[in-house]
C-alpha cells in the first residue's frame, strides 16, 4: 500500500488534502457554534459583513497568484524557488498596498460600502491579515507544484486549531475579567490564524527540501539569481494569473455585493438595524454551515474529480469520462436527496438544541430544498472545470450571484429575509441545470431519470417511514440514556441514514440481477 502511493502521488496528495480540509470543516463547525453562542447572531452578522472584503483583498493579491506558481513550478521544479521567489514579491506588494488601503480607509469603506459603521473597527484586523495570507497562499502553491500536499494540507489544521485555541483562551481571559466579548475576539482570531498558518509554512519553507528525486539539484538562489529569475517569470506569471484574478475578482465582488445588500434590504422592510444583521448572523453563521456540512463529502469528491476527469479527456477516454459523470452525478443527488430529508424533519430540533435559535431552525428547513442542486452543481461544476470550461463555469456562476441579488434587491425590501431563501433556490437550481446542460454537451452521458431521481426519493420515503414505525423505540432509547435534545436528532438522523442507504444498496442489487 505505501508503494502505491508514492508511485501515484497525485492521489496520494488528493486524498490528504480530502481528509485535511474535511478535519478543517468539521473543526470550524464546532467553533462557528462557539462563535454563535459567545457573540451572537447580531455579532456573527457583523463578522460575516466583513469576510467579502478579505475575500476580495485575497482574490486579488494571492488567490490567482498562487495557482500560477503551483503550474508554473509543477512544470520546472528546478526553477521551483525561483518561480516561488517571483510569485512571493508580486502577492507581497499587491498585499501590502491592499492592507494599507483597508486599514486607513476602513472609517469610509465601513459606512459607504459596507453601510455598516460598526464594521470599521473590525477592517484593521483584516487587514492586517491580507499580508499573512499572501505568504502562505505563496508557499502552498509552490508545494503544490512539487507535489508536497502535506505542507497546505496540514496548515489548513494548524490555522484553524490556532484560531479555535486563542479564541477560546482569550474568552476565559475575559469572563474572568468581567468583560464583555465582542466581535472583535472573531476577527482577532481570523487574524491568529493567518499568521499561524503563515508561520507554519515558512518554517516548512525554510526547513523542508524538495525531494532530491524530482527536484534534482535545486539551483543556488543568490539575490542576483533571484532577481534574474524574476525577470524571466514575472511576465509568464501575470500572464496566467491576471484573467485568473479576473474572474475570481468579479464573483468576489458580486459575492460582496450579496452580502452588503443582505441587511440594508431588510432595514428597508422595517427591521432595525440590530435586528437585520441578527437575522443575517442567524442565515449566514448558523443555518448555512449546517446546509453546507455534507458537502465537505462531495467537495472531497470534486477534488478527486478534476485530476480523473483531465487525465480521461488527455487520453482521450470519452467513455470514461461519461461514466465518472454518471457515477459522481449520482452520488451527488442521493446525498442531496438524503440531506433534503434530514434538514426537513430535523432542522427545527438542530436550530434550537444546537444555537437556541428556532429562526435557524426555519432557515434550514427551507433551504434543506436547495440539498440535492447545490451538491449537483458542485460535482458538475468540478467535473467542467476538469474538461478545461472554466470560462463556462465562471459565467454561469456570475448569472447564478446575478439571479441572488435580484432577490435581495428586489425581493427582501417587500417579503423580507424569506425573499433571500428563495433567491438561493432559484440561484441553486439554476446553476445546477446550466452545469449539467452544458456537461451533457461536452461529455454526452445517458441520464437515466430512474436510477439517478426517482430511486433516491423512493429510498428516502421508505427511510422515514421506517423510521416512523420505529420511533417509539427510538425515543425510550433515548429517555434510557437520558440524551439531550441534539443527540436524539442524531440517533434518529443515524437510523434515518442507515435506512436509507440499505434501501440504495438493496434497489442498486435488484436492478443488477
Amino acid at each position: 500500500m505505501t508503494d502505491f502511493f508514492r508511485k501515484h502521488t497525485l492521489i496520494a496528495g488528493t486524498l490528504l488534502l480530502t481528509a485535511a480540509g474535511f478535519a478543517t470543516r468539521l473543526l470550524g463547525f464546532f467553533y462557528r457554534i462557539f462563535l454563535s453562542r459567545t457573540i451572537g447572531a447580531e455579532g456573527l452578522g457583523l463578522y460575516n459583513m466583513v469576510h467579502p472584503i478579505y475575500g476580495i483583498c485575497f482574490g486579488i493579491c494571492a488567490g490567482s497568484i498562487q495557482t500560477a506558481v503551483s503550474r508554473f513550478v509543477a512544470a520546472d521544479v528546478r526553477r521551483g524557488r525561483r518561480i516561488f521567489f517571483t510569485g512571493l514579491v508580486l502577492s507581497l506588494s499587491v498585499s501590502l498596498g491592499l492592507a494599507g488601503l483597508l486599514w486607513l480607509f476602513a472609517g469610509p469603506i465601513a459606512s459607504r460600502i459596507l453601510l455598516e459603521e460598526r464594521c470599521a473597527a473590525l477592517l484593521p484586523f483584516m487587514a492586517l491579515s491580507v499580508p499573512f495570507s499572501a505568504v502562505h497562499a505563496c508557499i502552498n502553491g509552490y508545494y503544490y507544484g512539487i507535489q508536497r500536499t502535506e505542507v497546505p494540507a496540514f496548515s489548513q489544521i494548524a490555522e484553524q486549531l490556532v484560531r479555535m485555541a486563542a479564541v477560546f483562551l482569550i474568552t476565559a481571559i475575559l469572563r474572568e475579567e468581567g468583560r464583555p466579548v465582542t466581535v472583535e475576539l472573531a476577527v482577532a482570531g481570523h487574524l491568529i490564524g493567518e499568521i499561524a498558518s503563515c508561520l507554519y509554512t515558512v518554517l516548512c519553507f525554510l526547513f523542508l527540501q524538495p525531494p532530491a528525486s524530482r527536484a534534482g539539484s535545486v539551483p543556488h538562489t543568490a539575490p542576483a539569481s533571484l532577481l534574474s529569475g524574476f525577470r524571466q517569470t514575472a511576465r509568464p506569471l501575470l500572464a496566467l494569473a491576471l484573467p485568473l484574478m479576473g474572474n475570481r475578482l468579479i464573483l468576489n465582488l458580486l459575492s460582496g455585493a450579496e452580502s452588503v445588500w443582505i441587511p440594508s434590504r431588510l432595514c428597508a422592510f422595517g427591521m432595525s438595524s440590530s435586528e437585520a444583521f441578527s437575522v443575517y448572523g442567524v442565515l449566514t453563521g448558523m443555518a448555512m454551515p449546517f446546509i453546507l456540512f455534507p458537502s465537505a463529502i462531495t467537495n472531497s469528491m470534486a477534488v478527486l474529480l478534476l485530476p480523473a476527469v483531465a487525465g480521461a479527456q488527455s487520453e482521450g477516454r470519452a467513455d470514461r469520462v461519461a461514466g465518472t459523470a454518471v457515477t459522481s452525478l449520482r452520488c451527488s443527488l442521493a446525498m442531496g436527496v438524503l440531506c433534503t430529508g434530514v434538514f426537513t424533519l430535523f432542522g427545527g430540533v438542530l436550530g434550537t438544541s444546537v444555537f437556541h435559535d428556532a429562526f435557524a431552525g426555519t432557515f434550514m428547513e427551507i433551504l434543506a430544498w436547495l440539498c440535492p442542486f447545490l451538491y449537483l452543481s458542485a460535482t458538475a461544476g468540478s467535473i467542467l472545470n476538469g474538461l478545461g470550461q472554466t470560462r463556462t463555469t465562471f459565467l454561469q456562476n456570475a448569472a447564478a450571484l446575478l439571479v441572488r441579488i435580484a432577490f435581495v434587491l428586489l425581493g427582501v425590501p417587500r417579503f423580507g429575509i424569506r425573499a433571500c431563501l428563495w433567491g438561493m433556490l432559484a440561484s441553486g437550481v439554476l446553476l445546477a441545470l446550466l452545469h449539467l446542460w452544458s456537461l451533457s454537451r461536452v461529455a454526452p452521458f445517458r441520464w437515466n431519470v430512474w436510477n439517478m431521481a426517482v430511486t433516491p426519493v423512493l429510498a428516502l420515503a421508505l427511510a422515514i417511514g421506517v423510521l416512523y414505525f420505529s420511533d417509539g423505540a427510538l425515543a425510550r432509547l433515548i429517555r434510557l440514556f437520558r440524551l439531550s435534545a441534539f443527540a436524539g436528532a442524531a440517533v434518529r438522523i443515524a437510523f434515518l441514514s442507515l435506512c436509507y442507504g440499505a434501501a440504495l444498496i438493496l434497489a442498486h442489487t435488484v436492478r443488477r440481477r
